[in-house]
């Protein structure tokens, strides 16, 4: 088996309501989003999800299957696929209905060949699934780096105050953590979001056997300005080329997965790697943020979680 990232986590379809009256479906998903943008770029990735052998479901696995997504063993056992209506305003930004179930297959596991694990999102906080992507994220570990991105729902999360601690505890797992200013503004209202993930940063995991403290990178999105990493050896800053915003669907997913890329272009992913990873240079950070700003830009200049392939970089 070859070298692998697996990604945990939801596939679904969006339905997409705009500000003249028109809608249309598609398939998206955080998790999948990231999926796909990492299949578009040439990577071998694993997708553990939970769809409906149904129409939709059906729709699925065809646009997973076009970006070279391997879906795992028992990703087509749920009783429906679910579904997230978006409805966008007239700068393109959406906020979002769910009507969705979601447990981690059965046979889900990271193994010697996953270099990375992908969590995050709905995935991260939904039960039953939520304390299955747990378990095996705490497992995963032994082998492979953990990436992790918040992506705030607050529909399906709940208050502020309920969701920290979960994602929290995530946090102090992961080797690599993405998020939003707008996410880390709703987690801590009042406070600067680079501070807010500096504290991220340099969280206690004193229950973690290789007495790591916080995650090697953590990366802040500010949408249209760019993007802040912070790691141990500082903090790099890159601004975001202009683009032509049609909506901002899939924008930070393309970019988690194009951070996950980066770092395996700069052999920085693996169990193995992690020391390799928490001494990261600032000019191979601000390098691997340069092609991130890139590739969101690209997704939000088109309809809908449409990432591109390596070819359009």
């Amino acid at each position: 088996m070859s070298s692998h990232v697996l990604a945990v986590g939801e596939a679904l379809v969006d339905e997409v309501h705009r500000p003249d009256g028109s809608a249309s479906e598609h398939p998206g998903g955080s998790i999948a989003n990231v999926a796909l943008t990492l299949g578009r770029l040439g990577r071998d990735v694993r997708l553990a999800t939970w769809l409906g052998r149904d129409e939709r479901g059906d729709a699925v696995r065809a646009w997973l299957a076009e970006s070279d997504v391997t879906l795992t063993g028992g990703s087509d056992e749920a009783e429906r696929t679910s579904v997230a209506v978006a409805t966008l305003d007239d700068g393109g930004s959406a906020t979002y209905e769910f009507d969705l179930t979601w447990q981690v297959p059965k046979r889900a596991a990271a193994g010697a060949d996953t270099v990375a694990v992908h969590t995050g999102s709905i995935a991260a906080v939904l039960e039953p699934g939520a304390d299955q992507v747990r378990a095996l994220v705490e497992a995963a570990r032994t082998t492979s780096t953990i990436t992790y991105d918040p992506n705030a729902r607050p529909v399906i999360m709940g208050s502020a105050d309920t969701a920290r601690e979960r994602i929290e505890s995530l946090v102090a797992l992961a080797d690599v953590v993405k998020v939003s200013d707008e996410d880390l503004g709703w987690l801590y209202p009042g406070q600067d979001p680079i501070e807010a993930a500096r504290a991220w940063r340099v969280s206690t995991t004193g229950d973690l056997a290789d007495g790591r403290t916080g995650p090697a990178v953590v990366v802040v999105t500010r949408g249209g300005e760019g993007a802040v990493a912070l790691t141990a050896q500082g903090e790099v800053e890159v601004k975001a080329p202009t683009a032509r915003v049609v909506d901002t669907v899939g924008a930070g997913d393309s970019f988690m997965g194009a951070l996950v890329d980066g770092l395996w272009g700069h052999d920085l992913l693996g169990a193995g790697r992690r020391e390799a990873l928490h001494a990261i240079e600032p000019d191979v950070v601000t390098a691997i943020l340069e092609q991130c700003v890139a590739v969101a830009a690209i997704t939000v200049s088109r309809a809908g979680a449409n990432p591109p392939r390596r070819a359009e970089l």
